[in-house]
């Protein structure tokens, strides 16, 4: 019998009823040993197996199992951890991985990968260790020997559940004076500092060194551990913050710097500068439809600003709110009607507020209840208008392929502005004989 079927025999035992522990007997072996072993399992158990593996060792034994075992194994495995093998993996590799799964897991991968420029998901190194809660201590001291003999010893462990969700970080001294059959989850210290993937490298910097840290774990919205992020590595990353994505918010290109060339600025600019002389003309076309009316009473034309304004403003707001949510990966494709719903709701009670409010000036103003009556009214629908253009214009780019940055201010703003003088306007027609009354 050879080692390899040896080995076999041996892991299938532990499968069965400790697949952790067969996961750490690979690890343990030669690396030719366990990629043929792994190879050999059903597809089942080898993605079981391979979901305990440490990152880096996984992807070294996908790199050299062949096409065959990738196609069959990679369409199982989640898109994180996916992402954490692309990581470690060479060119050909990642062009292997891309052929292996679906468009959807691919979108999945790139959305992962894709943190703001100058955060530190830009430089995380996934070359850190990790153990599930229930792995006892012995095991877990015989892992850290071996895997320290193939590569730079981990400064620090950590403790995670069955999702990678952060639990705990390992004290090695704690290790050493406890029960070899105690598990790391009794002994681990909870209280555990940890980074956001989407926290700028000067911020991050600045953590570490007041807490006198050489590295620490990066989690994402949910506190399912990333990587890690080293003292040394921050210090190489700390640069100039840029604002792309308020410069393509509104028609410039993110990469134009102060000093760009003439025209490459132009360039940037000049499509986005036309859209919003489009825009602009559509909402003048609106007021042009009630141009009869306005020449009777004059005085809407005062409150055609303090619309377009407030409707600019609230729905600038609900934008704000839903660009963060989705740069920060907090809005889940199944609750994205619930948000627009929610930020429709606001703007309503924002409407009644400042309606009333503005209502009430333009009563005292003019004299005439009637025109408080028609500008509170047009308020009121024109904030519900903002609030759900605001939460709906960068979901609806998002799901059409369109960078939500991409100028989505100069869209809100027609938005808000055509339908705001619509409600307003279309208020002084119906109302139209109150408001001839002196």
């Amino acid at each position: 019998m050879s080692a390899t079927e040896a080995y076999l025999t041996i892991i299938n035992r532990f499968i069965e009823h400790d697949v952790v522990t067969a996961a750490r007997f690979m690890e343990s072996i030669d690396e030719g040993d366990a990629s043929q072993i792994l190879k050999t399992l059903p597809t089942e158990t080898a993605v079981r197996v391979l979901r305990n593996f440490q990152v880096g060792f996984a992807a070294t034994l996908l790199e050299g199992a062949g096409d065959a075992f990738i196609n069959k194994v990679l369409p199982h495995l989640s898109p994180q951890m996916l992402t954490a093998i692309l990581m470690h993996a060479s060119a050909p590799f990642r062009e292997q991985i891309k052929g292996a799964v679906n468009e959807a897991v691919q979108g999945q991968i790139r959305e992962l990968l894709t943190y703001p420029e100058g955060s530190i998901g830009r430089i995380i190194t996934t070359d850190f260790m990790s153990f599930d809660k229930d792995m006892v201590v012995q095991d877990a001291i015989d892992t850290i020997r071996t895997l320290s003999k193939k590569r730079r010893p981990a400064s620090y462990a950590y403790v995670v559940d069955e999702d990678d969700h952060l639990l705990g970080v390992l004290n090695m001294r704690d290790m050493l004076i406890a029960s070899p059959g105690q598990s790391l989850e009794s002994i681990m210290i909870r209280d555990v500092f940890s980074l956001h993937g989407f926290m700028d490298v000067q911020e991050a910097a600045a953590e570490l060194a007041k807490r006198k840290y050489f590295a620490a774990p990066v989690v994402d919205s949910e506190g399912r551990i990333l990587g890690i992020i080293k003292a040394e590595r921050l210090i190489k990353g700390v640069q100039e913050d840029t604002a792309q994505d308020i410069q393509r918010m509104f028609g410039a290109g993110g990469d134009e710097k102060p000093f760009s060339n003439i025209f490459f600025s132009l360039k940037k600019r000049l499509f986005w500068l036309h859209i919003n002389l489009v825009t602009a003309f559509m909402a003048a076309g609106v007021v042009a439809m009630f141009e009869g009316v306005i020449s009777k009473l004059t005085i809407l034309a005062v409150f055609l600003p303090v619309v377009a304004g407030q409707g600019g403003n609230a729905g600038a707001q609900s934008l704000a709110v839903v660009m963060r949510g989705i740069a920060m990966r907090e809005i889940p494709k199944e609750k994205t009607g619930r948000l627009i719903l929610k930020e429709g709701g606001l703007g309503a009670i924002n409407g009644v507020v400042i309606g009333i409010v503005t209502a009430v000036v333009a009563w005292f103003w003019n004299g005439n209840p009637y025109l408080g009556l028609v500008i509170g009214l047009g308020m009121f629908f024109n904030l519900i208008f903002a609030g759900l253009s605001g939460a709906s214009i960068p979901l609806l780019m998002k799901r059409m392929g369109i960078d939500p940055a991409q100028s989505s201010s100069i869209i809100l703003t027609t938005v808000t502005d055509i339908l705001g003088f619509l409600a307003f306007l279309g208020f002084a027609v119906l109302f139209q004989s109150y408001l001839m009354v002196v």
